[in-house]
């Protein structure tokens, strides 16, 4: 574990009592804008209904889950964004009264924004499954390390949008971005 998140271990604690968010804030001092972005948007994506404390108790908890492994939880989650995040995908164009899938290069934040979605609706959709036998944190854990492992649903997901784009490549003349 890196010594920023060991330091922010120690001082977190192991109480029972309620979340409020000032151990990810306090956290988040020691990294880079980049970082803050991708931890802001992956709270901010999930929190329905303005409960964003909750939104942030769930992260904690995956973030300590993150942190019993090898590497620093943040890192890790940057990875595996970086793992499932699509280079290329495919629009719909019509043209002359016919529709076609003509593929364009993603936008490095729309690439960030689709792995975050992705991620997220597929802990989701497990929990889902589960019938609530586990925590959604658990779940998020699961996905975070499927896609830093280059496996699971959501690296399927990234292999078929890049498999029909390259189907498809033969209308990328139309050029739609």
């Amino acid at each position: 574990m890196t010594p920023l998140l060991l330091q922010h271990y120690a001082t977190a604690g192991n109480s029972k009592t309620a979340y409020t968010g000032s151990e990810i804030l306090n956290y988040m001092g020691g990294l880079d804008g980049e970082k803050k972005q991708l931890i802001h948007k992956l709270v901010n994506f999930r929190m329905k209904q303005g409960k964003k404390t909750r939104v942030r108790a769930i992260f904690h908890e995956t973030l300590h889950r993150l942190a019993r492994t090898d590497r620093d939880g943040i890192e890790l989650i940057s990875d595996a964004l970086e793992n499932v995040k699509p280079v290329c995908e495919v629009a719909k164009v019509r043209i002359a009264g016919n529709i076609y899938d003509v593929p364009g290069v993603v936008d490095r934040d729309r690439q960030q924004t689709l792995a975050v979605r992705w991620i997220l609706d597929e802990a989701i959709r497990a929990k889902k499954k589960t019938k609530n036998s586990s925590k959604l944190e658990e779940c998020l854990f699961a996905q975070i390390m499927d896609a830093y492992r280059k496996r699971g649903e959501v690296r399927k997901k990234r292999e078929e949008l890049h498999k029909l784009a390259s189907t498809n490549r033969s209308y990328a003349h139309f050029r739609w971005w």
